[in-house]
């Protein structure tokens, strides 16, 4: 079990160390994803950005995954007994709130363009992968030259299904028996958006100190 965020952050961050002359970006789920990713991207010294994409939750059960929406891009698993028009209200909303996402914590600066980089994707954990797939899909289309995918923790069958995503996928731990994500933490407060926001630009802070 994991003390905190910032404390899986940092295992994750020693086990990541190869990848540091050989990545680009960190790019972080927010907003749980974002005090892993911050020890992460310190620690590599690379720049670190939000990824703007969330789930699309089936209507009977909005916390079950059935898809993923983007900015521009759109990935969903068939589901015949839910409504198109279900959907293209649901990309609706989720694009509303991705683009004020985008305004509070970045501002005016456009998205990184990650055509040819290598990209170290970074969230808290990982139940079913099916969000996670579809954000991998989302920016596969951007033509990176590698997505490699970092969690502290994630299901099996998340890993199962995510290892064939990615050009490489760390977990530090796959428990045979999954609750959910915060079940391996003892502390899993829900992170606020101001706290992704002091995260942001204290990295930014810190990599204008050493360069």
């Amino acid at each position: 079990m994991f003390s905190n965020r910032t404390k899986a952050g940092k295992l994750l961050a020693a086990r990541l160390l190869k990848f540091a002359n050989e990545s680009d970006l960190v790019l972080a789920v927010p907003r749980g994803g974002v005090p892993v990713a911050y020890e992460v991207a310190k620690e590599l010294r690379l720049p670190i950005e939000i990824v703007l994409s969330k789930k699309i939750g089936h209507p009977m059960n909005k916390e079950f995954a059935i898809g993923a929406v983007g900015l521009t891009e759109r990935y969903l698993v068939p589901h015949s007994e839910v409504p198109a028009g279900y959907i293209e209200e649901e990309t609706t909303r989720i694009r509303m709130r991705l683009k004020e996402m985008q305004q509070k914590f970045m501002g005016d600066k456009e998205p990184d363009n990650i055509t040819g980089k290598t990209v170290i994707l970074i969230d808290d954990g990982i139940a079913t992968g099916i969000t996670l797939i579809g954000t991998i899909r989302i920016l596969r289309k951007s033509n990176p030259a590698r997505i490699i995918v970092a969690v502290p923790v994630a299901s099996r069958s998340a890993v199962e299904k995510l290892s064939l995503e990615v050009d490489e996928l760390i977990v530090l731990r796959i428990p045979k028996t999954f609750p959910g994500v915060g079940a391996f933490y003892k502390d899993f407060t829900q992170v606020t958006d101001e706290e992704v926001l002091f995260y942001l630009n204290k990295l930014n802070l810190e990599l204008k100190k050493a360069s």
